[in-house]
């Protein structure tokens, strides 16, 4: 099965047909960065949150909050580059090259409410931003987009954790607080301030 995580939906059927037949053996080498270094935050994470002014710890927390997806190489949950969420489902893709036949079928459809990659940005929102479908499944552009986005909050709020909210639910401060509470959490497992 390509999907590795997903509940039942009227896509499901076709999303299970475009994602190919199997897991990828193993995650992205990126992925893997911090548990081999010792890290909490990998590189990459740590680079695009310096390029946008954003405590890294928090940036990771976000992105481990949106994506989050436990593998079998490494002991603690990823961010997956590849993952998309149609109509409030998580669904999780063995490649960019799946993830993107995914996207395109789900947009085809004529359904644009997708949250996409390590950062889950919004399609309907953003996608200007975003760019075309391979663009916005690119690690690093989503990472941008997605600090951009976060960067943008912080300005309005002028606190983190406002920010962390407003990330995920601008105009509902109750899915705000639910959402910060999350990404709190996944922060303090990373036993670092932000």
């Amino acid at each position: 099965m390509g999907l590795v995580k997903t509940r039942r939906s009227a896509l499901a059927p076709l999303l299970l047909a475009v994602a190919g037949s199997t897991l990828a053996a193993a995650p992205p080498e990126h992925l893997l960065e911090s548990a081999r270094s010792g890290q909490a935050v990998p590189p990459g994470y740590r680079q695009v949150a310096a390029e946008h002014s954003i405590p890294p710890s928090l940036f990771y927390a976000v992105a481990l909050t949106e994506s989050g997806y436990r593998m079998p190489a490494v002991e603690s949950p990823r961010p997956w580059p590849w993952t998309l969420n149609i109509r409030g489902e998580g669904h999780y893709y063995p490649s960019q090259r799946a993830a993107a036949t995914a996207l395109s079928a789900t947009l085809s459809a004529g359904e644009t409410a997708v949250d996409v990659g390590l950062m889950q940005i919004h399609w309907h929102y953003h996608h200007a931003a975003l760019g075309n479908i391979r663009s916005a499944l690119d690690p690093y552009h989503n990472l941008r987009v997605g600090a951009g986005i976060l960067a943008e909050c912080y300005r309005q709020r002028t606190d983190w954790w406002s920010a962390t909210g407003c990330y995920h639910a601008p105009n509902n401060a109750t899915l705000a607080q639910r959402y910060q509470a999350r990404v709190q959490r996944h922060w303090r497992s990373l036993q670092q301030d932000p």
